[in-house]
């Protein structure tokens, strides 16, 4: 356990020493404050624009820093030879790629709470209550976490490149899951069928991680969905890096 508590500790200073984090979350920050301007301009809730901008901000730039950061979190250890002596410590492979991803989720925990935040005082100024949108942003980062799951499981064997886009492809894919069963039913070959099953079942469905339309319009969840929602982003995530750390300790290093 102290292994990946410093393991974790090591990634999350080196990712915030990033410049390109700091960058995003600037970014973020900026739509967020430029949304409740905005909002001035437009025909109708001016609040609801503040939440719907604000709630894509926390995703899109979200998304970034687990691409941008979490893709290379391994790669950079290996390219830099450091991963040989991290390996000779009393370390296991399994603590290593826990560690990294627990550093990972430090970071995106750190911009999700600067961007959560500053979206509840820009809807706070508008005069309604922000609290509303709490559950909405709790699920954005479990999302993000789950994102960031597979963003460590592509690192630990391919390069950088080839892991971004895979974990670019995935969001994608897990925001469409819905059109498997569409696509599954013009299919005319079985094969085809059954590739459709397969990624629906397999490819998660960030669908019920996103509450954003439910925090936007002002409707509540139904009971129970809420804790659902968590326990399938976070076991999701968790069977990624046990995944992740299988591949990790088969993995040969030249």
């Amino acid at each position: 356990m102290t292994a990946i508590v410093a393991i974790a500790l090591y990634t999350f200073r080196e990712a915030i020493r990033d410049r390109i984090l700091y960058l995003i979350l600037a970014f973020a920050l900026v739509l967020i404050a430029v949304s409740h301007f905005v909002s001035l301009l437009t025909v109708g809730s001016e609040v609801k624009i503040v939440k719907d901008v604000g709630l894509s901000a926390i995703s899109l730039f979200g998304l970034l820093t687990t691409v941008f950061v979490g893709v290379s979190l391994v790669f950079k250890e290996i390219d830099r030879r450091t991963i040989y002596t991290l390996l000779a410590q009393p370390v296991h492979r399994w603590q290593f790629v826990c560690g990294k991803f627990a550093g990972l989720s430090l970071a995106l925990a750190s911009s999700v709470l600067c961007t959560g935040a500053a979206l509840l005082v820009a809807v706070a100024l508008k005069g309604e209550s922000p609290f509303g949108l709490v559950p909405a942003v709790v699920l954005a980062f479990v999302e993000l976490e789950l994102v960031a799951a597979f963003a460590v499981l592509f690192s630990t064997f391919t390069n950088p490149i080839l892991a971004a886009v895979g974990t670019v492809a995935t969001y994608v894919a897990g925001h469409l899951s819905w059109s498997f069963e569409l696509l599954e039913k013009r299919m005319t070959g079985e094969t085809g069928k059954v590739l459709c099953r397969v990624l629906h079942a397999v490819l998660p469905n960030l669908d019920r991680l996103n509450a954003k339309a439910s925090a936007v319009h002002d409707i509540a969840l139904s009971p129970g969905y809420f804790t659902t929602a968590v326990a399938y982003g976070l076991c999701y995530a968790v069977a990624i890096i046990i995944l992740s750390c299988l591949i990790f300790e088969r993995r040969e290093f030249v």
